[in-house]
């Protein structure tokens, strides 16, 4: 049976990053990358809808090892994935990746500190079975093969074309139809100006709105500091003055929040057009950032109400109709397409089922050890990064502290770290601090974090790099052992 010492799960952003740290810091591991797809990429891969782009600056969303060097620091879909296959390629770990492969199930075994490890081919159906050392979790944390879709009444008797971005129909062609966008998030803002440039007309149909604030697609910081400095300094420079950026506005909202209320009112009352309800349509009941806070580069969004390409309705579904949506309010939206732009279905790490020396883990009632790792589990981390800045700055902190840590096992001779919480004045907490309908629906599927270090979990770049970076690698939580058995061990005595 084949061992390897690391396997990494998932070929996307976070994957391919855990792919570098692997084979640039622990060159003596041997280690694949499992993708259930058949390509690498994952979300940037997976969501093929008309004008997909990142809801975070690409300085801070791409690698540190390899700066972002676009000009858009909003950037497209499609070119966030060249740069994800770019990397992969560049840096060697597109050799190491194995598509078609998902992990079902991953047993540990202490007396042997191993994982045995069952996948499926999803494009055979065989099972494979291999050992590895260590296992991480790059998986993201939403289900790749279906979104959240709500059972709306009446659907079944819509004559038109109803789809989920998830599923975009790569032939789809928007010119001349009615469309409805059902959906508030980052998702329907993104859809709705594209979709409009050719559309005879796109309404979004939001139960309750969001926080939407307009920024420039090109970051004029980034650009400042990347004329002003040389190569070398300006790639750090730019993703430290853009994270601390983002802390800092991140932090107001929540002291603030009244401030940040008036501040980005503001800026709708300069967007759109005088006298434009944005009571109704562009305020929420919630404070900002209790929820993501939804971005739109150079306000394409608000341009297209203004033009009048696109408009915003806000009510409840009252049922569908053969025409298109009747609302609880008795106003009827007449469409030839409905898209429901209606939220993600959360999956931890994959929804692979784990199991410590027979005994089933139940990640829902486990805390975790920085973000990253489950208590009891041992050998096994995930890269879960921020909801209130770009993923890729705690995925990335995460992947090197794993290549410590695996650097530290070898260089100590032990072959097993298991995370173990001694603290019991510890109170468990929900991991995601944000009131967002998908993530309320799936929590209790999702590990806690703790009341306190390290088991908190700090949605703070500075904090998370002092945690990470800057900390060592023992401490009272972290529990190595298992001694690793001699290349040339003595045979036990005959009895």
């Amino acid at each position: 049976m084949e061992h390897l010492d690391v396997l990494v799960v998932g070929a996307g952003l976070s994957g391919v990053g855990a792919g570098y740290y692997v084979k640039s810091k622990c060159p003596w591991a041997s280690f694949a990358v499992f993708e259930a797809r058949g390509a690498m990429g994952g979300t940037w891969d997976l969501f093929r809808y008309p004008g997909i782009r990142s809801d975070s600056d690409m300085f801070t969303l791409g690698y540190s090892f390899r700066p972002w060097d676009g000009e858009k620091s909003i950037a497209d879909g499609g070119s966030i994935l060249r740069y994800i296959q770019d990397t992969a390629r560049q840096t060697g770990v597109e050799e190491h990746i194995r598509y078609h492969h998902r992990v079902l199930r991953a047993e540990w075994s202490t007396d042997e500190a191993r994982w045995h490890v069952t996948a499926e081919r999803t494009d055979t159906g065989e099972t494979v079975h291999l050992t590895c050392g260590f296992v991480f979790s790059c998986s993201g944390y939403y289900r790749y093969d279906h979104g959240y879709l709500p059972d709306f009444a009446g659907m079944e008797r819509f004559a038109g074309t109803l789809i989920h971005p998830q599923h975009w129909p790569e032939d789809f062609d928007a010119a001349g139809k009615r469309i409805v966008v059902i959906g508030s998030g980052a998702t329907a803002i993104t859809l709705i100006p594209s979709l409009a440039a050719t559309a005879a007309h796109v309404t979004m149909l939001q139960r309750s709105p969001s926080y939407v604030t307009s920024v420039p697609a090109q970051n004029p910081i980034a650009d400042l500091l990347r004329k002003v400095l040389p190569e070398r300094w300006a790639g750090p420079a730019v993703r430290w003055a853009l994270a601390l950026l983002t802390q800092a506005f991140y932090q107001l909202s929540k002291r603030r929040p009244a401030l940040v209320k008036k501040m980005l009112r503001k800026g709708l009352e300069r967007q759109l057009p005088a006298g434009y309800d944005i009571d109704t349509h562009f305020t929420p009941r919630y404070d900002p950032w209790d929820q993501r806070l939804c971005v739109v580069p150079d306000g394409d969004l608000f341009a297209a109400i203004s033009e009048g390409r696109a408009s915003v309705v806000t009510d409840h579904i009252d049922t569908f109709t053969e025409n298109g949506i009747r609302l609880r309010s008795g106003a009827e939206l007449e469409a030839d397409v409905v898209v429901t732009a209606t939220g993600l279905d959360l999956l931890f790490m994959g929804g692979i089922e784990l199991l410590v020396d027979g005994n089933k883990v139940d990640a829902g009632s486990s805390l975790t050890y920085k973000g990253m790792m489950l208590e009891g589990v041992p050998n096994a981390a995930f890269a879960f990064g921020y909801t209130n800045a770009s993923w890729t700055l705690k995925a990335e902190l995460t992947c090197a502290y794993v290549a410590r840590v695996l650097n530290h096992m070898r260089a100590v001779g032990q072959r097993q770290v298991t995370a173990v919480n001694r603290d019991a004045t510890v109170v468990p907490e929900p991991l995601l601090g944000l009131s967002s309908g998908y993530v309320q629906r799936s929590m209790h599927k999702f590990p806690k974090q703790g009341s306190r270090f390290p088991w908190q979990v700090y949605q703070s770049y500075l904090k998370d790099y002092r945690a990470l970076k800057l900390s060592d690698v023992e401490d009272d939580a972290l529990v190595y052992s298992n001694p690793a058995v001699p290349a040339h061990a003595p045979e036990p005595a005959a009895a």
